[in-house]
This record gives structure tokens, C-alpha cells and sequence, in this order.
């Protein structure tokens, strides 16, 4: 099948999804929509996770009971919101101060101000802090720079509580897009090498095609989902 014409069809079911699954002329609709357009407004990018996308994580949170959960790479709090509007406190790390206030304004027009927690600064000086103030989290979302999504990673495995889970997006395309030769060379590890010798770790890849990114060369990509171990 042609890249166009498999591009073609899941704008086709990606169209269907939304208009049956997501939520529609409610309170999380309308917070959702205005994080999206004040987001756009104040000119932040828009890399944002799909709406089908932040459903799964509300979904995921749910099914593991999640109270607390560590998110790296806030943004506009778009995914923010998902988790929040499911009871769970959010902690939101953002290195963009202008990524933090539309994100916190995004959040405060949603209601979810009480239940949000957006730390500024380089995620890998503030999880240290963390980890020595003693957080203890039941779900880490990882969304941020590509480059550093196993330092990310070795970070929240130390901060997820046990049989807590850890979601990276973006993995396939970092593959994809990244230093592709290397990692074809074996000069360099994927993301998922490097997890899968980590004792105490078990994880596993899903690959994903969505018309979200409205471009063809990025309709394709893909997550890592893993449970840390008691």
C-alpha cells in the first residue's frame, strides 16, 4: 500500500474515532478546545498529542487508579487536562516559561488549577529533587526532547511506585528521524534496546498510524508502555 493511500485511510478512521469516542458538549470538550486555540493563540507549536491519543492516557490512568502522576513536557497542558480530569494530581515539568503560562492559564480556564502542579526548568535537574524529596508516582508520560527520552526514562523508574507505568511517545519517530544511520550501524541503541536490559523493567512497543500530524512523513510512529516491577 502506497504511504498517500494508507494516509488516506486513517484520516478516514481517525475522522470516525473522534466523532464516536471523544468527548462532545461538555464541560472537558470545552476545556480541551480552548487549551488547543489559546495554545495556537500564543503561538506555541502544535506537537501536541492527539485527542485520541489523550482519551488512551485518561483511559490508562483509570485503569492503574492512578492519584499521582509526573508528566515531562507540559506544553500548552493539553495532555495536562486529560490526566487532571480524571481526579489525578498532575505534576507537569516545562523548561518554556511561555509554554508554563499558557499552560497554567489552559489548566485554570479547565477548573483543574487545584490539581495541577507546573515545575519551570530542565527536567533532568528538577526529578533528582524528586527523587530525593521522596515523590512517588503511579504513571510518568514522558513528551519532551527526543534526545533524552532514556535519561527521562532512568529517572522515572526510580519515581514510579511499584507496578506504576512509564509512557514515552514519540519513539518511533525518533528512530525514524533521528540519527537513523547510527542506530542502523549499531553504533548507537534505540530507546527500546537500552529498556530492555534494564532489570526489573518489562515493556513493550506499539506503533501507531494517525493523520493527527497532518503530514504524511509523520503519520507513523509509536509509543513504549512499561510496568516497573515491585
Amino acid at each position: 500500500m502506497s504511504p498517500s493511500k494508507l494516509y488516506a485511510r486513517a484520516q478516514k478512521v481517525d475522522s470516525l474515532g473522534h466523532a464516536s469516542l471523544l468527548p462532545s458538549n461538555n464541560s472537558l470538550a470545552d476545556a480541551l478546545q480552548y487549551a488547543l486555540e489559546n495554545s495556537a493563540a500564543n503561538g506555541l507549536p502544535s506537537i501536541t498529542i492527539s485527542p485520541l491519543q489523550g482519551q488512551y492516557l485518561a483511559i490508562q490512568s483509570q485503569l492503574i487508579s492512578a492519584k499521582n502522576i509526573l508528566e515531562i513536557g507540559t506544553l500548552g497542558g493539553y495532555s495536562t487536562i486529560w490526566f487532571a480530569s480524571t481526579g489525578a494530581k498532575v505534576t507537569s515539568l516545562e523548561i518554556d516559561p511561555q509554554h508554563r503560562d499558557v499552560a497554567l492559564q489552559n489548566v485554570k480556564h479547565a477548573g483543574l488549577e487545584d490539581s495541577v502542579d507546573v515545575i519551570l526548568g530542565p527536567a533532568l535537574d528538577t526529578l533528582p529533587t524528586l527523587a530525593k524529596d521522596g515523590k512517588k508516582f503511579d504513571l510518568v508520560f514522558i513528551d519532551a526532547d527526543w534526545g533524552e527520552q532514556f535519561d527521562y526514562f532512568a529517572h522515572a523508574v526510580k519515581l514510579v511506585r511499584p507496578n506504576g507505568c512509564i509512557y514515552v511517545d514519540n519513539v518511533v519517530r525518533e528512530v525514524l528521524e533521528g540519527d537513523a544511520q547510527a542506530y542502523e550501524s549499531g553504533k548507537k541503541e534505540t530507546l527500546f534496546q537500552k529498556v530492555g536490559k534494564l532489570d526489573g523493567v518489562q515493556a513493550t512497543l506499539v506503533s501507531v498510524v494517525s493523520s493527527h500530524k497532518r503530514h504524511e512523513d509523520e503519520a507513523f510512529d509509536g509509543f513504549l508502555l512499561a510496568v516497573v516491577k515491585g
